[in-house]
């Protein structure tokens, strides 16, 4: 009988421990809460991030078309002088995107600095991307810069 009695215990004990050891206590719920809202904070955070850098790669790239599309309608104009300023737009990716185009003298009197700063908005005022290039007087010859056929 003892035996019989001594198992019952260990029985009753062993029901009393797994009583307590199923569920989970209130603080370690929150515990696991805590641990978790602040690991999915942290990767909202990254996607966000990544996100506006895919943008601005995206601004930037479009922006960088315009200007060398309006640098390339420049060099084949062949108009000399360039006008000192002008702007325009122009339709690329579904959004419109606004030139300014800013001709600059050298100390050379047929070279020019040409420079084009690309916009989202009209005004000009928050600027994607700036590129710049000399363009050369189209009417000059190249035989005729430099050349003393040999002579001494």
């Amino acid at each position: 009988m003892r035996l019989y009695s001594g198992h019952h215990s260990a029985k009753a004990s062993l029901i009393k421990q797994l009583k307590f050891s199923l569920g989970l206590t209130l603080i370690e719920v929150m515990v696991a809460l805590l641990i978790f809202s602040v690991t999915a904070t942290a990767v909202m955070k990254a996607a966000t991030e990544h996100l506006r850098g895919v943008s601005m790669l995206e601004e930037m790239t479009f922006a960088t078309y315009v200007a060398n599309n309006r640098m390339t309608q420049v060099s084949l104009e062949e108009k000399w002088p360039l006008q000192s300023t002008s702007k325009g737009s122009e339709e690329l990716g579904g959004r419109t995107w606004y030139w300014q185009q800013k001709a600059i003298k050298t100390q050379e009197a047929d070279m020019l600095s040409v420079e084009i700063s690309v916009s989202l908005d009209q005004a000009g005022d928050n600027v994607v991307t700036t590129i710049s290039t000399f363009i050369a007087n189209p009417n000059i010859t190249g035989s005729s810069q430099g050349s003393n056929n040999g002579n001494k």
